[in-house]
């Protein structure tokens, strides 16, 4: 008989392997996936009699050397490559090399920090095991701690413990209570535990991961795992997915675990997941049954073995092995608590901007401490150079300024006077006329560089008008906005603004005149910050979380808000201008989404907006202009589109118009946000009871709404709050909106009532 769970839902694993392969049940993680955890995993209930049996297999499942001699054979077949046949094995390793690149460039600005040195003598006396249970102690408090205080929290309390175990069921104990004993020879190794409330008894099903310390780890002289150590985790491994299984909180998924093991130089990985409703359990011999269930129907994944701790007792931080151990309880934290506030893929990402900042550091280093002047290559009369026009394959040919790194243009602004900056990238997308920059004054700060049209050629040129509307005219919207004294680090700050001078003689006859020189007169545009378009992330990373989407909608609405503040609306909300930058703060990473190009503004009643056909507002696409709600309609299809909705290119505006009624009628946009967030939902159902009305939108009290939801802030009341919200002057209000949180479910809802 086997024993056999209720699921809902759940996909059937394959058969049974008779070539003693690993195959692996639909339920196990996948190895290769970005996140490591199954992100559907559900739990299911047993019966009395099921729960019953299970938990006698587990009061029998006692004995390791039995369990040892059920199964050596198979893993000595099946470890490592034969060297008579060259068979390679079966254990493939749980991570891709890829997914412990990413970790290492997430992690590039963390500190990790072992205070207690790992002792170099093999562990035989009392007193040198003493000191290595301590070392271990703080090696894992510290990597739980980092990857915590990184990608969950910033503050508050670790959800998590370490505690010390004998043996399989035993209690747990802190290392000093399990030395003041006398119980330290009994000692198996260490385990993360989730910690459950005030309850101070702990149990087996809240282990979130197993660290198993031993004396050696090897396998006679070869740099592999001996079988007695994999054997031992797989002990464990079993003990710890059946008390998940027989666990009524089930706080933990249940389909897979990690266990690392550790002598006092080298570690390794392994991790143990598969469907335990395959296992059977009336056979009489629960050691045969738990190899067979290992051997048919479970996944056995096995790292390299790495050194962990160098010959003075430090963590080799950054290394492979120690990488591994990192990655392995990240998803034993994911599994426990959920996904991460802050993706590995989004703090990866920031490492080309702290990789171009260096360089720029070092090529600054290099120049104060040259014998001669740096030059660019070609160069031969320093940084600033005439050029003639015959030779330079920048003016031959070409109506356009376009740039190479490493070049150097000199800014007439008319504020600040000449102002010079140097090429360093063009930008995502392959926008020759956007360019990230260094000012020669300040060149620690990377900045965007806009490159405008000639004057004189707006008229015959589409793209040349719509490098018009982002130079010149987002120039003036953004000095109009400084002028006013809007300030927000949300908006885009100008930094220089002017025409570029030229190479080689310039014959205008008046400041603000022309010479015939194709480059005379081409506007420039510099901005800060510098970041990455939203289009560009999705394409890369794919669809937002729930955290992130929040975050985005909140930092979109303060820039908007404060852009209303001097009545100017934005006009061309869409993931190109959007982008997303991260502030270094030590080893802080603080993610802002900040609207750019802002040449498309609406400063008064004869501005016309850019024509989007899938962001563009309903009553944009309708009339050519924009109504107060305008923005924040192009914001929610925003966010439909970066957290996965679909949106399917449209063809005219009649078939965007029809698309917009549609969804808006069928209520698919909302019911999308809603499993992303009740906020975004309720966010999106106020903003449909907005579109095409001349009344503006109320940013306040959904940016209040929304900070509480992103930073946590406020209390956590069990009740209900309302918010009225009354749109314009009460004797012509036609409707009334008012919030409703549910403080317990952390649920949103908008509600809209005609005013009779």
């Amino acid at each position: 008989m086997k024993f056999g769970f209720v699921r809902n839902d759940l996909d059937s694993s394959p058969g049974q392997s008779l070539d003693g392969s690993f195959r692996k049940s639909n339920s196990v993680i996948s190895t290769h996936s970005v996140s490591g955890v199954s992100s559907s995993s559900k739990y299911f209930q047993t019966s009395r009699r099921v729960y019953k049996g299970l938990k006698d297999f587990g009061r029998e499942f006692i004995d390791q050397e039995l369990f040892n001699q059920s199964l050596d054979d198979w893993i000595l077949e099946n470890y490592g490559v034969d060297q008579v046949t060259g068979k390679q094995p079966f254990l493939k390793p749980p991570f891709l090399t890829d997914e412990l690149r990413k970790l290492d460039l997430a992690l590039e600005g963390v500190f990790f920090q072992q205070l207690f040195r790992m002792p170099c003598s093999p562990l035989a006396s009392k007193s040198v095991k003493e000191d290595g249970y301590h070392a271990l102690e703080d090696f894992l408090h510290v990597i739980v701690n980092g990857l915590w205080r990184t990608f969950w929290r910033k503050s508050g309390p670790l959800p998590f413990s370490l505690c010390c175990f004998h043996h399989p069921g035993s209690k747990f104990y802190a290392v000093e209570k399990a030395i003041s004993r006398g119980r330290l020879e009994e000692l198996r190794g260490l385990a993360l535990i989730s910690k459950n409330g005030n309850n101070l008894k702990v149990h087996w099903n809240q282990v979130v991961e197993l660290v198993l310390f031993r004396q050696n780890i090897f396998s006679g002289n070869e740099l592999k795992l001996s079988v007695s150590t994999i054997c031992e985790a797989l002990f464990y491994g079993v003990h710890i997915l059946i008390s998940r299984c027989l666990s009524k909180s089930r706080t933990i998924s249940d389909d897979s675990v990690f266990i690392m093991v550790f002598d006092s130089k080298f570690g390794a990985v392994i991790k143990l997941g598969g469907d335990l409703s395959k296992l059977e359990l009336n056979t009489g011999d629960p050691y045969q049954s738990v190899a067979h269930w290992i051997k048919c129907h479970a996944e056995v994944l096995l790292s390299s073995v790495e050194t962990i701790w160098n010959r003075l007792g430090n963590a080799n931080w950054g290394d492979l092995g120690t990488l591994q151990v990192l990655l392995a309880a990240f998803y034993s934290i994911v599994q426990c608590n959920g996904p991460p506030r802050k993706s590995i893929s989004s703090l990866a990402s920031a490492h080309s901007l702290r990789l171009q900042k260096r360089r720029i550091e070092c090529r600054l280093a290099e120049n104060e401490n040259a014998k001669i002047p740096y030059q660019q290559d070609g160069y031969q009369h320093g940084e600033i150079v005439e050029l003639d026009h015959s030779d330079n394959p920048l003016v031959k040919n070409t109506s356009h300024l376009k740039l190479r790194q490493g070049e150097i243009l000199l800014l007439e602004d008319q504020h600040q006077g000449q102002k010079s900056f140097q090429i360093q990238e063009s930008f995502i997308g392959g926008n020759y006329f956007l360019y990230g920059a260094i000012s020669l004054d300040y060149p620690t700060q990377l900045l965007t560089l806009y490159v405008g049209a000639h004057p004189s050629r707006l008229e015959p040129s589409w793209e040349d008008m719509s490098l018009w509307y982002q130079v010149q005219r987002q120039t003036k919207v953004l000095n109009i906005l400084k002028h006013q004294g809007v300030s927000s680090k949300y908006l885009p700050e100008v930094i220089a603004s002017g025409r570029i001078l030229h190479p080689g003689p310039c014959k205008k006859q008046t400041p603000s005149g022309r010479c015939d020189h194709p480059w005379c007169g081409t506007p420039i545009l510099v901005t800060l910050p510098v970041g990455e378009p939203l289009s560009y992330i999705v394409a890369r990373d794919g669809p937002f979380s729930s955290d992130d989407a929040l975050r985005c909608c909140r930092d979109c609405l303060v820039a908007l808000r404060s852009a209303a503040t001097a009545s100017v609306q934005h006009g061309d909300i869409s993931p190109e201008n959007i982008i997303r930058v991260f502030n270094m703060q030590g080893t802080r990473h603080k993610v802002l989404y900040i609207p750019v190009s802002w040449g498309r503004a609406v400063l008064e009643d004869r501005d016309s907006p850019a024509i989007n056909l899938q962001f563009s507002s309903s009553h944009a696409l309708q009339h050519g202009k924009l109504c107060p709600a305008s923005d924040a309609e192009s914001l929610v299809y925003l966010l439909f589109f970066v957290t996965g909705g679909r949106m399917h290119p449209q063809d005219s505006i009649e078939s965007a118009l029809q698309w917009r009624e549609k969804s808006w009628a069928t209520r698919s946009i909302q019911q999308h946000l809603g499993e992303v967030s009740p906020l975004l939902k309720a966010f999106s159902d106020y903003v449909d009871s907005l579109c095409g009305t001349p009344y503006p939108v109320d940013y306040d009290i959904w940016v209040k709404r929304l900070n509480r939801a992103v930073d946590g802030s406020g209390s956590a009341d069990r009740d209900w709050k309302m918010w009225p919200s009354l749109q314009g002057p009460l004797e012509v209000v036609l409707n009334f909106h008012f919030m409703l949180e549910d403080r317990s479910s952390k649920e949103t809802f908008c509600f809209v009532f005609p005013l009779l």
